[in-house]
């Protein structure tokens, strides 16, 4: 039953991946037609919409080591089980980052280097955005997504509307911080593309992992201190 929790995360994140990533990469600035900003956070929105009712009840549908970790933070994931989950995660966002070289090489021009949909500080930042303000945006978009993820999930919030919510707030997250930092929440999905665009992309890796984390036990330990029962484990079906 375990693996096919690892299973359904490493899908989810390749869709999450794919599908955000994809959208940036090859739909973004398509010339006259192009989907631009409001349409890749859509797709990275609408990308966990998605996922969250198709294998929300296996998984519990994270998508992302931030999140798992932000919620065993807050007392609703088992620690034991963060390890597989992000192991899970970041291959789904591997593969995702591959398939999606093979498709967007396939056009003229096309240059790995100038961007990948990774995530940058500095020069590297769309906006040119500091280090500092780079590293305060993705700790403070990620501290707020996991504070909706917990209280969507809660006991007492509507049944059936957690994908929403939580999709929503990952548009709302994109379309603030997009010019910052191209948008990260999410070390796995970082880490994709960042492989293949490798040199600078590599070097500033590690803010796209500890921002989050930091954000991520963050939302979850403030979400239990205000509203610790009823609370549920957001990790799918139970383990055998």
């Amino acid at each position: 039953m375990d693996m096919k929790k690892y299973a359904a995360e490493a899908i989810g994140t390749f869709w999450l991946t794919f599908a955000g990533c994809g959208s940036a990469v090859i739909a973004a600035g398509f010339p006259q037609v192009g989907i631009g900003l409001v349409g890749v956070s859509l797709a990275f929105g609408l990308s966990v919409v998605t996922m969250a009712y198709a294998i929300g009840h296996i998984s519990g549908c994270h998508l992302n080591p931030a999140v798992t970790v932000g919620l065993a933070a807050g007392g609703r994931f088992p620690a034991g089980q963060i390890l597989p989950y992000v192991i899970a995660q970041v291959c789904g966002a591997i593969v995702a980052a591959e398939l999606l070289y093979v498709i967007a090489s396939g056009a003229p021009g096309f240059d790995v280097t100038k961007g990948f949909a990774s995530n940058g500080y500095a020069a590297h930042s769309p906006g040119q955005y500091s280090m500092v303000v780079c590293f305060v945006t993705e700790v403070v978009m990620t501290m707020m997504f996991l504070f909706v993820i917990m209280g969507s999930t809660h006991g007492r919030a509507p049944a059936g509307f957690a994908p929403l919510a939580i999709g929503l707030a990952l548009v709302m997250i994109h379309l603030v911080s997009i010019p910052v930092t191209n948008t990260s929440v999410n070390p796995a999905r970082s880490t994709g593309p960042a492989l293949f665009v490798g040199s600078w992309a590599l070097s500033q890796l590690w803010l796209f992992w500890v921002a989050p984390l930091i954000g991520g036990t963050l939302g979850g330990v403030i979400y239990r201190w205000l509203s610790e029962e009823p609370s549920g484990v957001v990790a799918g079906v139970k383990t055998a």
